[in-house]
């Protein structure tokens, strides 16, 4: 999701999105990204081990695993550290789950909004 919106916000950089336990992009995910215009649906779950060895202006961890087990990359790159809860994890039906997707999605959103200055 955070893909997505830094996407929106600043279509012309450069933006990579990987996990380190790869998988696949959530159909949640998808679905809530959609409700605000984003698609998502082409984007692919990657490794952040594809990414070792390159430059980055800027590493965004988003859970508190991540941060622990990202690993270090080189030159001046930026660690930024925000933890949101995984909306995977949450045990419900459909409405609870798209729920907390959309609670978090807004959280992501936020951030980013904050971290750009970004007014929309």
């Amino acid at each position: 999701m955070a893909e997505g919106f830094f996407r929106k916000y600043r279509s012309k950089w450069d933006i990579n999105s990987a996990g380190i336990m790869p998988s696949r992009v959530n159909p949640y995910a998808i679905e809530v990204m959609k409700e605000l215009g984003i698609d998502i649906s082409s984007h692919r779950s990657k490794s952040v081990d594809e990414f070792l060895g390159q430059d980055f202006d800027y590493i965004i961890t988003v859970c508190d695993n991540a941060k622990e087990s990202c690993p270090n990359f080189p030159g001046k790159t930026k660690m930024v550290h925000w933890n949101f809860i995984d909306p995977d994890s949450i045990i419900g039906n459909r409405d609870k789950r798209l729920e907390a997707f959309r609670m978090v999605r807004d959280q992501i959103n936020e951030k980013i909004k904050g971290f750009l200055d970004v007014e929309v």
